[in-house]
């Protein structure tokens, strides 16, 4: 497995590589996606359906067939009342949205809209959607006619030639895969027949539209964030925070929550650019607005000294980096445990009964740490979608992905959003340090000592759509192995223990490490998670071994990638 980093990795990015937004967005109205292509179909993976205009993969008639699908599931469904609609800074953003709003008027949808056409974090839209619904849906209630729901126009940290949608159901969190199912499939139809049965009507008109209506996202949501941050002790603690939007869809909220709650809050800069000019290339010489990426946070890392804590979000702020001056960046799973450790000792009023979710290629520490808590841990598959349910009842106290999303309850421990909230888990990190006079990095080391200091690493290869599918339906009984990296294998899941949905791949687990495989939902690739709580040299072992482990049981060895 050979470590390809770009040369170029964390540095500016050259003119040469910036993508012409005319020609994206001229792509996006002009070129015809052809349903009979694999690639240019709609395909919903963990977060939505994404893709390039370049690529024939997100263009207006993907946005046009999607959104009457969503009409057409909204209307099977009773759900009647009005529609969040948000976007990002994408170049393909507003273009898409205001396709949608075409669609959604014609079809007598009512549609919330930002004020002045502001961008909207992901986390706002939940707020909205959940804030609307207070009183008029229960948790597990599907149906309801007066409830409201949303759409994203977002492809999170992905490169700025990508566009992305997402839609939330009346719970507030990413669709669930019987719905994203229905609506993939609903929309693919309208493709093949050439968009027969979409309704549409002119986007000024639209906008002059009786159901077309603004709502103040910023305000609603940031005036809300006392109930979740305790920013009064970080007020009073004087904490130094600075804060890199990355040019995202939060780029304007930074300085409303500093304003509204008084806090030290530097925000490094408010340029947005939908080339992303600005962004030090990530790891394989690309622009990824990823706040998990040492590469991409360069610029952030560089001044960490100047904070006691720092962070970022991505681009729709649903996913957060938290850079503290004696580690720099915190690796994802770091700083969940310390989020987790904090939370469930400093919110007394959240019930006993409160678990913790986390997915099942997150770290083994959090397991470790919540048996101390005396917690329940609720352990799914990829996908935020996954934990929804329980955050809207309740039952978890906390969410938590690898890949640097996470969300919480309100203090209280009433819902606060049931999609990823990069904003409040940013805030987070500066109340904890406020708190317990030591920063996450500080506390996660703390964790350390007491749990075990776990190494881990994530690669990634190629992989057609045959060799995902066939890795999607390995089986526990494919594995022929008994041993890995030294210790005797003690279980290999295909099933998450918290709801016993197929994880997508396998995970094998021993007494000092484990790795999971299970194929990329938006891109083509596979992927390898391990961790060891020996060292280095285990963890690559580990690594060595699943790749043989996982090459025998499918029959295919690609080449990987860090």
């Amino acid at each position: 497995m050979e470590s390809r980093i770009n040369p170029l990795a964390g540095h500016p990015a050259p003119p040469s590589i910036l993508i012409d937004v005319g020609k994206l967005v001229s792509a996006y109205h002009t070129d015809v996606p052809d349903p009979t292509v694999a690639a240019q179909r709609v395909v919903f993976g963990t977060s939505g359906h994404r893709g390039s205009a370049f690529d024939r993969s997100f263009n207006e008639w993907h946005v046009l067939a999607i959104t009457q699908a969503i009409c057409h599931y909204r209307k099977a469904n009773g759900i009647g009342g009005p529609l969040f609609l948000g976007i990002d800074t994408h170049a393909l953003s507003q273009p898409a949205c205001a396709t949608a709003l075409e669609v959604l008027a014609a079809n007598g949808v009512d549609v919330m809209l930002a004020m002045n056409d502001a961008f909207t974090p992901t986390p706002a839209v939940s707020h909205a959607i959940l804030g609307y619904n207070r009183g008029r849906l229960q948790p597990n209630d599907k149906r309801g006619t007066d409830v409201a729901d949303g759409i994203v126009v977002t492809p999170s940290h992905n490169p700025p030639r990508d566009g992305g949608f997402k839609y939330n159901p009346p719970h507030g969190g990413p669709a669930g895969q019987a719905i994203t199912s229905w609506i993939e499939a609903e929309a693919n139809r309208l493709l093949e027949a050439q968009l027969e049965g979409v309704k549409r009507i002119a986007h000024v008109k639209a906008l002059q539209a009786t159901t077309t209506h603004r709502h103040d996202f910023m305000n609603a949501y940031v005036g809300d964030l006392g109930n979740v941050i305790d920013m009064d002790v970080i007020r009073e603690a004087k904490v130094r925070m600075g804060v890199d939007p990355l040019g995202g869809a939060g780029v304007h909220y930074w300085a409303a929550i500093a304003d509204s709650y008084r806090l030290d809050l530097s925000v490094i800069s408010e340029l947005v650019d939908p080339t992303f000019a600005f962004m030090p290339l990530d790891w394989d010489g690309r622009i990824r607005m990823d706040p998990s990426s040492p590469y991409a946070m360069q610029r952030l890392v560089d001044i960490k000294s100047r904070f006691d804590v720092a962070f970022a979000c991505d681009t729709d702020h649903d996913r957060h980096g938290i850079v503290t001056p004696g580690v720099g960046l915190l690796a994802p799973d770091h700083y969940l445990a310390a989020a987790i450790d904090f939370l469930f000792q400093y919110r007394p009023d959240w019930e006993p009964s409160a678990a913790v979710g986390k997915t099942v290629v997150s770290s083994r520490l959090i397991d470790r740490l919540t048996a101390r808590l005396a917690r329940q841990l609720v352990e799914m598959p990829v996908g935020f979608k996954w934990f929804a349910g329980g955050l809207h009842s309740g039952a978890l106290g906390f969410a938590g992905e690898e890949s640097a999303g996470a969300t919480f309850l309100r203090r209280d421990g009433s819902v606060w959003t049931t999609d990823k909230d990069g904003i409040a888990a940013a805030l987070l990190s500066a109340e904890i340090t406020a708190r317990t006079g030591r920063d996450p990095g500080e506390r996660y080391a703390a964790l350390a000592d007491e749990f075990g200091s776990p190494v881990a690493r994530r690669v990634e290869a190629a992989a057609t759509a045959q060799q995902k599918k066939q890795l999607a339906a390995l089986t526990p009984q494919q594995i022929n192995s008994t041993d890995l990296a030294g210790d005797r294998i003690e279980s290999i899941l295909s099933h998450a223990p918290g709801n016993g949905e197929p994880i997508g791949g396998i995970k094998v687990n021993t007494t000092n490490g484990w790795f999971a495989a299970r194929p990329s939902g938006t891109e083509s690739i596979y992927k390898i998670y391990a961790e060891s709580f020996v060292g280095a040299e285990h963890l690559q072992r580990i690594l060595q071994e699943a790749q043989a482990i996982v090459d025998a049981a499918i029959s295919f060895a690609p080449s990987f990638r860090p």
